[in-house]
């Protein structure tokens, strides 16, 4: 019995819910009707004539402030409304109504039963947020020398921010010094060196530590018992300062892969002995870290070479054997490098296999039902799983026969894969179909920001162009993706929610000249637009009325009765075709 009742409640609600949706006009009107017929009863006339009598007895300094006063507080709420705008990006009067309001008028979250789930996550969905922020070295980076110092040669212009080049030095303080470089003069100037901040200072400071490459070191050899031997050691070169060189003294990809080779000679054998060294202490296993870095950094660097001069399937040998070396050092992403020389060489097949390796999508889920972020994911990983989806359909796509038919399974596989990569970087498809220019890429980037959308599109728009259709039909849909995305965007889809901290982030890695691309655009909400035009226009009556307020009571006066013409025009009509007798009962009720 009582669950009929409740059920009967239940439906009650929402027919009434449904009526006050859909049919709130005709509530509106019948209120109105009934008001007009209990005029009599409710002594409405009579009321209004002493609202217009004390009306007319005011004076103009009166409305002088009741528009001041209109004027302040409309104020008031529009710098509270943009503060809050500013600082949690929505409306607080949008925010009330969306989520206290729209409950009670029967709105219904489309959300709430995918992410049912996730409201125990959120603490997890947080600090991900925090971690999403981190800047990364860009794994496609650029020569100082025989790239970004052309370019400046060029055009006059820095492509470089301070921010980026002092992240990179940082890096490079990390990964190519150790505690024991005190012990050898040429390491310990080159620790001084990636601390300068001015690029002639770095070079000299490299050439003079290749300078002090024979260091005499006294060994005593019991030949016998009176006597010892002094013998002479050539230590090896030290191949930091040749990085450095090659870096930024080196004006052309040829000379920079010269002093790479020779880099290579002296990082292996340090690298080499480190080795034997390694397990003899900490100092001993610190040296041999950072001799281990130094070598996988000029390995990389000499296939970066390599493609860059057009030897493409000697950088993919060159890039397999350095993962296979050293599989334990994924914090350089060189599988990123991989995947550009083979999407260059057209190599579909062994792309689709790294991908396999490195993407993992369709990705596990946490146990919150989100997918798992913290996967090796990247911009470069989304969009070349996107790319290799296209080129299976791309060529044949029609906008116009798929929306007659409808999409066909592979179709659809390869919008779902767009869509995918466009919620993990939405800033990609400007560059890529040329809606944006390009700058060259900086030598950090934001994941999901625009830093990793110029460091992508660079080097991959030539794959897109290559494959026919593909551009196509990523104009054709990458839109779609917002609509997937919902509402307010505290929500993710496939991802975490989109971080919010990617544009100062951006804007600190990326030049001047660059205008950043912003997501999800801050656009003004209704009532902050509508609360500014409130103000301005209480602001100018309160002027007008001050200065002006004989006329203004007259305009006050003629602008009611217009705006309340048409309601007397169809009283009167009602009068007239209602029957007298009907009306004169109706006014006694």
């Amino acid at each position: 019995m009582a669950e009929a009742a409740t059920g009967f409640l239940e439906l009650l609600k929402s027919c009434i819910v449904w009526s006050w949706t859909y049919l709130w006009t005709v509530w509106f009107f019948i209120v109105l009707f009934l008001v007009y017929i209990l005029r009599v009863p409710l002594k409405i006339n009579d009321n209004l004539s002493t609202v217009s009598m004390f009306l007319n007895t005011l004076t103009p300094k009166f409305y002088v402030a009741l528009t001041g006063t209109s004027s302040l507080i409309s104020g008031l709420i529009l710098i509270f409304e943009w503060w809050y705008f500013r600082k949690y990006g929505t409306s607080f009067i949008e925010q009330v109504s969306v989520s206290h309001l729209r409950p009670l008028l029967g709105g219904v979250d489309n959300n709430s039963s995918n992410n049912s789930n996730s409201s125990n996550g959120d603490s997890d969905s947080n600090r991900q947020s925090v971690s999403e922020c981190k800047v990364w070295r860009n794994p496609l980076n650029l020569f100082r020398g025989a790239e970004y110092n052309r370019y400046t040669w060029v055009t006059g212009r820095e492509p470089l921010t301070y921010y980026d080049m002092n992240l990179s030095a940082q890096d490079h303080q990390t990964f190519f010094t150790c505690d024991s470089d005190h012990l050898r003069p040429a390491d310990a100037i080159m620790q001084k060196a990636w601390r300068e901040r001015n690029p002639q200072a770095r070079i000299s400071a490299a050439h003079e530590a290749l300078e002090i490459n024979e260091i005499r070191s006294r060994v005593e050899v019991p030949l016998i018992a009176s006597s010892t031997i002094w013998e002479i050691k050539l230590l090896p070169k030290c191949a930091t300062a040749y990085i450095l060189l090659a870096e930024e003294e080196a004006t052309t990809i040829a000379e920079a892969e010269k002093l790479f080779k020779q880099a290579l000679k002296a990082g292996d054998g340090c690298y080499r002995r480190s080795q034997q060294l390694q397990h003899h202490g900490s100092q001993y296993e610190a040296q041999h870290r950072r001799d281990t870095n130094v070598l996988v950094y000029i390995k990389r660097r000499l296939a970066m070479c390599a493609r860059r001069l057009g030897r493409t399937r000697e950088a993919v040998k060159m890039m397999r054997d350095l993962m296979k070396e050293f599989p334990l050092l994924s914090m350089f992403n060189i599988h990123e490098n991989l995947l550009e020389a083979l999407l260059e060489l057209q190599a579909y097949a062994d792309v689709q296999a790294v991908l396999a390796k490195y993407d993992g999508w369709p990705g596990t889920c946490n146990p919150h039902g989100i997918t798992d972020i913290s996967l090796p994911k990247s911009a470069t990983i989304c969009y070349t799983a996107a790319l290799l989806k296209a080129r299976a359909v791309s060529d044949k796509f029609s906008p116009e026969a798929a929306s007659r038919r409808g999409l066909s399974t592979a179709e659809m596989n390869a919008v779902e894969a767009i869509h995918r990569a466009v919620e993990f970087n939405p800033h990609v498809p400007k560059y890529l179909l040329e809606m944006k220019s390009l700058i060259l890429p900086p030598e950090h980037i934001l994941k999901r920001g625009d830093s990793e959308a110029i460091a992508y599109a660079f080097f991959h728009l030539a794959h897109w162009k290559r494959v026919e259709g593909a551009l196509n039909l990523l104009h054709c849909t990458w839109e779609g993706t917002f609509r997937m995305i919902p509402y307010p965007l505290e929500k993710g889809h496939l991802f975490y929610p989109y971080p919010i901290c990617t544009e100062t982030a951006d804007r600190e890695l990326l030049p001047s000249f660059h205008e950043v691309s912003v997501y999800p655009k801050k656009e003004l909400p209704f009532f902050i637009l509508f609360t500014a035009g409130l103000c301005s226009f209480t602001a100018m009556l309160a002027l007008l009325t001050h200065q002006f307020p004989e006329l203004m009571g007259v305009f006050a006066k003629a602008f009611l009765s217009t705006l309340f013409a048409p309601l007397n025009f169809v009283m009167e009509k009602v009068e007239s075709i209602l029957p007298s007798s009907l009306w004169h009962q109706l006014t006694r009720i």
